[in-house]
């Protein structure tokens, strides 16, 4: 939680003429906070800033969870009470199926975890009367329409499990592909990251991550992050490694 006085100084920032992402920069502050404050500098009231009603039973696995909800999933209620929990996960990575519902078990040993086939894609899904305190992002609306933040006991979770969650994040928004490029006449072939995601909140919290665990990456457009510098790639390939 940021005090008054950071929130106004990082304000006056912006009012110099800064940009947004120079401002970010130099107070380590994210975007989407800076954002919100202009909306509304005071902070929010909180009916609970402390661990979730029911906290995950496996701090690791739910790093991995959020980087996988924040991406591709969502919550629906249940009409006779609690909600449902869906992760969708494409077909031809049977691997991440697997590692999705184990992750969802691992965080709730308690509640039941099935697969519904859809189109070319399942939806990895668990009933339970947690999940919207586990994943308070939950609201109406696309991810990337709206303000998307981690409470504080979450980027605890993320400080402490930094890979898990870009794990998370690379296996539902990203991929490891090969590129090419010709020089002197001579084809050469290099491993590449992408992430492609609408929201630059969430793109910043992949960012973030990254840099504290000392990955180079670079915004390739609008909405795909590049990792390509032959050292960040290995720490990648050794910790997060491609779909299967």
């Amino acid at each position: 939680m940021y005090d008054m006085a950071t929130r106004r100084h990082t304000l006056q920032l912006l009012d110099q003429g800064r940009s947004l992402n120079s401002v970010s920069k130099e107070t380590g502050i994210s975007r989407a906070a800076i954002r919100e404050w202009r909306i509304r500098i005071d902070p929010l009231p909180r009916l609970n800033q402390s661990v979730p009603c029911s906290g995950p039973a496996d701090d690791a696995a739910y790093a991995y969870l959020l980087g996988l909800y924040l991406g591709d999933g969502c919550i629906s209620p249940h009409p006779r009470g609690g909600h449902y929990l869906r992760i969708a996960c494409a077909d031809a990575w049977p691997g991440l199926i697997e590692l999705c519902r184990t992750a969802i078990l691992a965080v709730r040993p308690t509640d039941k975890v099935y697969v519904l086939q859809r189109q070319g894609c399942v939806a990895v899904t668990s009933y339970g009367r947690h999940w919207t305190c586990l994943f308070p992002q939950h609201a109406p609306g696309r991810k990337h329409e709206r303000l998307i933040a981690l409470e504080p006991w979450q980027q605890d979770i993320v400080d402490a499990h930094p890979w898990e969650f870009v794990r998370g994040l690379v296996h539902s928004d990203g991929c490891r592909t090969t590129n090419w490029t010709v020089r002197n006449g001579k084809r050469y072939e290099y491993p590449r990251y992408f992430f492609t995601n609408r929201s630059q909140d969430i793109t910043d919290l992949l960012t973030r991550t990254l840099d504290r665990v000392g990955v180079r990456w670079k915004q390739a457009n609008t909405y795909n992050v590049s990792i390509a510098r032959k050292e960040s790639v290995a720490l990648m390939d050794a910790h997060v490694g491609p779909k299967y």
